[in-house]
């Protein structure tokens, strides 16, 4: 079983990483509330929306290292590992910011991933099972080259583009209940309803 799995916001975790950088910084009140979502939604209304683009570099370079992994990914990619299955991470992930400080941003997720996808006995993840994309396009050539049986994506328009392949099968994770039922598609509220799902369509080699 080849399972793909996409980066920013299905295995990392940003929303108090965000509230805490924006609190810093100034940007917005305490008592916003703590996740990605609210910061954002708060410097739009507020007509700073470069503000939050600089912010994006920012987080996801110079404090990648803070981020946090979302509940049970761990646990899941231990037991992926254990039971034998291959496990890929495909991303789209510009390289640079569009502003602020030139912070590489695949060198950034990669030391994450080298540090915090960890079990007791090592990654979790081999680094050359990780890539990241420049566009939405190449991640989902990469997506079809990998011949992925599943994939887990927080965005449900890579799931619903043309070019997503059809013999993939669709998990989108949505841990806030944003997307529902959009486009007919299977969304998991957490990490242990994904390795429930397919633990249940794993055979292994008898």
């Amino acid at each position: 079983m080849q399972i793909g799995i996409d980066f920013d916001n299905t295995i990392v975790s940003y929303d108090s990483m965000f509230h805490k950088v924006a609190v810093e910084a100034g940007h917005i009140p305490p008592d916003v509330p703590v996740s990605k979502i609210s910061v954002r939604d708060y410097l739009r209304r507020h007509d700073k929306e470069h503000l939050w683009t600089e912010m994006q570099g920012y987080v996801y370079g110079a404090r990648m290292g803070e981020a946090d992994a979302f509940p049970g990914v761990v646990g899941f990619l231990a037991w992926a590992r254990d039971a034998g299955l291959a496990v890929a991470v495909i991303s789209h992930r510009t390289r640079y910011p569009f502003i602020g400080p030139r912070h590489d941003l695949h060198h950034a997720a990669r030391r994450w991933i080298e540090t915090a996808l960890r079990g007791t006995d090592g990654r979790l993840i081999d680094p050359d099972q990780v890539f990241f994309e420049l566009t939405p396009e190449d991640k989902l050539r990469r997506i079809a080259e990998r011949g992925c049986e599943y994939f887990v994506d927080d965005l449900p328009e890579i799931f619903l583009a043309p070019e997503f392949p059809r013999s993939t099968a669709r998990l989108l994770f949505d841990p806030d209940g944003r997307h529902d039922g959009r486009g007919g598609l299977t969304a998991f509220r957490d990490w242990r309803q994904i390795r429930g799902y397919l633990e249940a369509r794993w055979q292994p080699a008898r």
